[in-house]
C-alpha cells in the first residue's frame, strides 16, 4: 500500500494592527498662511472677474427681460440679443468641446492653471479662507483658537465665521437659481415667502455644497474627488510649464543667518523655513518633486521670493519653469521658445477654428425654425372639386423678440397649393402648429410618393427655411 499523502496544515494567524494604530487615519486639517505677491494678486484678479460674472449676470438687462436666462419650463435659453430653442443643442455641444480643447491648451502650456486661478473650487476656497482670517486671524492665531478649550470668545467667532459662509453660500446657491428663474422675480417671491419647492431646493443644495467644499472639504475635492488631478499628468510634457523646486540651486538646505555665507558653510540657498509647505492649500512640499496634489496656484513661488529677498538672493528657487528648462539650465527665452511645440500649436488652431465656426453660425443663424410632420390621420384624400389632399403640421418658431407674419409656400408639384391659410402670424419667442393643406388637380401625377419643399419666410424675405417633404398619390 503506498502511503497517504501528507497534508499541510495552514495555522491561521489573526491580522494584527500596524504599529501605528488603525488602518484609517483622520484627515488633518490644513491651515494655509495668507501669502502676498504677484501670483497671490493675480488670484484674487480671477476671483473678483469670475464672481463678477457669475453674481452680475442675472441683474443685467437686456430690453425688457433678464439678459441671461435658462427658462427651461418655457424651453427657451436667453443669451443677450439670441434666443436659442432645445433644437440649438449644437451650440452646448460647441462650448463643452471648445472648453475641452482650452483645458487641454492651458494644461500642455502652463499645467494645471484653471485649477490654480480660476475653478470655482479654488475661488470659493479663497473666500471662505480670506472670511476665516479675518474673524479668527492668521495660521498661527487658528491654529491655537482650534487647540484651545471651550470659551465665550471661540464660540463667538467660531458661530460668526461660519453665519458669514452660510450667507455667502446662500447667496451663491440663489444666483445659481437666477440663472433659471428670472432674478427680479425671485427676489421678489423671497421677499413675499411665495418661492417655489424646486427653487427652495436647488438654493439649499447649491448653497450647502459651496458651503461643505470649501468651508470643511477644501483641498480634499482636489486631491481625491476632481478627476482632473488623475489624468493631468497624460497632457504634461517636459516643455510643460509647472511649478517647481530647483534642487541643483537649494540643496543642501539648512538654516543660516542673513550675513552668513552659503558657500562657506556648504549650504544652498533653501533656509528649509518650510513657509512653501504653510502656504500651500493642499499642504504638500513642492520641494519633493511635482506632486498630483499640486493645483499650480503658485503660493510657494510669492512666499519663496519674499524668503530670498529678505536673505538677499536672487529670486527663482521655486518658480514656474520646465523640465527640460530646470535640468539644461536655459534661459527663460530658451524655455518660452519651446511653448509653440506641435501639440500646443494643434490645440490652439483647433481651438481658434472651432470658436470662429461657432461665432460665424451665431452671427448667420437664421431667427426662424420649421418641422413639418405629416398628419398620419389622413394621409391623402380627395376633397370636393375634385382635388387630391395632403394635410401636414407645421411647427413654425419665432427665434425673434417681436411678432412675426410667415407666409407659407410650397413646391415640387404641377399644380400644388396650399389651400389653407398661408400666412401665419406668430409672437415673440412664441412656437406654433399650423395645420397646412396641400392640393393638387386629381389624376394630374401618377400614383406613389412624390417629393415636395415647403418655405416658410418672413415679410421682407430676410428670415426662411426650407423644408423637404412627401406628397402621397394613392393608387
Amino acid at each position: 500500500m503506498t502511503q497517504p499523502a501528507l497534508r499541510k496544515i495552514i495555522p491561521i494567524v489573526p491580522v494584527s494592527e500596524p504599529a501605528g494604530g488603525s488602518l484609517y487615519e483622520a484627515q488633518k486639517k490644513i491651515y494655509p498662511r495668507s501669502v502676498s505677491g504677484r501670483f497671490a494678486r493675480w488670484r484674487w484678479v480671477f476671483v473678483a472677474l469670475t464672481q463678477l460674472v457669475f453674481y452680475g449676470l442675472p441683474w443685467l438687462q437686456w430690453g425688457q427681460r433678464q439678459a441671461v436666462l435658462f427658462d427651461l419650463e418655457a424651453r427657451r435659453f436667453y443669451l443677450f440679443g439670441y434666443v436659442l430653442y432645445p433644437q440649438d443643442f449644437i451650440y452646448l455641444t460647441g462650448l463643452l468641446v471648445a472648453s475641452a480643447l482650452s483645458l487641454f491648451l492651458f494644461t500642455a502650456v502652463a499645467g494645471r492653471l484653471w485649477c490654480g486661478f480660476a475653478c470655482p473650487q479654488t475661488v470659493y476656497t479663497e473666500i471662505f479662507l480670506w472670511i476665516e482670517r479675518k474673524v479668527e486671524g492668521d495660521r498661527t492665531a487658528r491654529l491655537r483658537l482650534d487647540g484651545a478649550p471651550f470659551s465665550l470668545e471661540k464660540l463667538v467667532k467660531k458661530w460668526f465665521k461660519h453665519i458669514l459662509w452660510i450667507g455667502v453660500a446662500m447667496w451663491t446657491g440663489f444666483t445659481f437659481v437666477a440663472y433659471f428663474v428670472p432674478a427680479r422675480e425671485l427676489i421678489l417671491q423671497f421677499l413675499q415667502t411665495k418661492m417655489g419647492g424646486w427653487e427652495i431646493f436647488w438654493v439649499l443644495f447649491y448653497g450647502f455644497a459651496t458651503y461643505g467644499n470649501a468651508g470643511f472639504l477644501r483641498e480634499q475635492v482636489c486631491k481625491y474627488m476632481c478627476p482632473y488631478a488623475r489624468f493631468q499628468s497624460a497632457m504634461f510634457d517636459k516643455d510643460t510649464l509647472i511649478v517647481s523646486y530647483d534642487p541643483a540651486r537649494g540643496e543642501p538646505r539648512g538654516a543660516r543667518s542673513r550675513q552668513a555665507d552659503p558657500a562657506a558653510l556648504s549650504l544652498g540657498a533653501c533656509v528649509d523655513c518650510t513657509l512653501c509647505v504653510q502656504v500651500c492649500p493642499t499642504g504638500i512640499d513642492i520641494r519633493k518633486g511635482l506632486q498630483y496634489e499640486c493645483i499650480g496656484c503658485a503660493a510657494c513661488v510669492d512666499v519663496c521670493d519674499g524668503v530670498m529677498d529678505k536673505m538677499g538672493y536672487a529670486r527663482g528657487l521655486i518658480r514656474f519653469t520646465t523640465q527640460n528648462a530646470l535640468a539644461g539650465k536655459w534661459s527663460a527665452s530658451h524655455m518660452l521658445r519651446r511653448v509653440l511645440r506641435p501639440r500646443v500649436l494643434v490645440y490652439t488652431t483647433l481651438l481658434g477654428v472651432l470658436c470662429l465656426a461657432l461665432l460665424w453660425s451665431l452671427v448667420a443663424r437664421m431667427p426662424l425654425k420649421v418641422d413639418v410632420v405629416r398628419d398620419r390621420a389622413a394621409l391623402s384624400r380627395i376633397v370636393a372639386g375634385g382635388k387630391l389632399e395632403n394635410v401636414y403640421r407645421l411647427q413654425i418658431m419665432n427665434a425673434t423678440e417681436q411678432p412675426q407674419r410667415y407666409r407659407i409656400v410650397a413646391s415640387g408639384l404641377e399644380g400644388l397649393a396650399v389651400a389653407s391659410e398661408a400666412e401665419v402670424k406668430v409672437g415673440p419667442t412664441e412656437s406654433r402648429w399650423v395645420a397646412v393643406r396641400l392640393q393638387i388637380p386629381y389624376g394630374s401625377v401618377e400614383a406613389g410618393s412624390h417629393p415636395i419643399l415647403f418655405r416658410v419666410a418672413d415679410e421682407s424675405g430676410r428670415a426662411h427655411v426650407e423644408e423637404k417633404s412627401v406628397f402621397l398619390v394613392p393608387r
